[in-house]
């Protein structure tokens, strides 16, 4: 029966939400335990009706002293991770209360800033990719004019990964390989408005009758789709 009236107490508590992200972040923004700790302490005693916690309450559920206690508080305002702010009840009182709310903002623009870094690694790896896959079906390593401009493609020219991978492609089925040829149609492209490999596929597609030239494919083009329609982008006269 007391295991049972314990178990009851415990289900009838309030729960304390403390959002995963002070769990998964608060070191990359430059949180120590102890202040993660009363953080946390802070979000329940908001929970339990309490918004300006004093020193003392909260060292009767820490280990720590009221003088560290209150440092602690002064550093995370002093970090711009807390603040006090001036709120108004129902009866027009006016009241202090801990608000975390820029602890929150903090935390919102880590992880924002996390996908972003997570974004620019798939992208340099997709780059990485790109030019072994330039190197591969060339036969040999590119030199650093010729990486330069395939760098050129993607910084200066703003073209994608994959319409860069789709013009290699063309380049292959074409049989001619040669970065000139695969500007061209990158340059072709460009002025068409043409942004993805599908639109890309669209317009050779609306060339293939009018083409007389043969899919030569290089023995490397095995890589690449068959049916894809073959263009002679040099050919092409505004």
């Amino acid at each position: 029966m007391a295991n049972e009236q314990t178990f009851r107490v415990w289900l009838e508590q309030q729960h304390v939400l403390i959002p995963q992200l002070l769990f998964q972040h608060y070191k990359a923004i430059d949180m120590t335990d102890e202040e993660a700790l009363i953080i946390m302490h802070l979000l329940a005693f908001q929970t339990e009706g309490n918004n300006f916690p004093t020193p003392q309450e909260l060292m009767h559920r820490s280990t720590l002293t009221t003088n560290a206690i209150s440092t602690i508080l002064q550093r995370l305002m002093q970090k711009g991770l807390l603040e006090i702010a001036q709120m108004t009840d129902a009866n027009g009182i006016i009241y202090e209360t801990f608000s975390v709310y820029p602890l929150w903002e903090r935390l919102t623009e880590r992880v924002q800033l996390d996908a972003h870094e997570v974004v620019k690694q798939q992208e340099s790896n997709e780059e990485g990719m790109l030019f072994s896959m330039f190197e591969t079906e060339f036969g040999r390593l590119f030199s650093p004019i010729e990486i330069e401009t395939i760098s050129k493609w993607l910084d200066e020219d703003g073209h994608s990964v994959a319409l860069i991978k789709q013009a290699l492609k063309e380049a292959v089925l074409a049989g001619k390989m040669s970065l000139k040829y695969i500007d061209r149609i990158l340059y072709e492209w460009q002025k068409k408005n043409i942004q993805t490999p599908q639109q890309a596929q669209a317009q050779t597609s609306q060339f293939r009758e009018k083409t007389q030239a043969p899919m030569h494919a290089s023995s490397s083009a095995s890589n690449f789709n068959d049916d894809v329609p073959f263009y002679n982008w040099l050919e092409e006269r505004e």
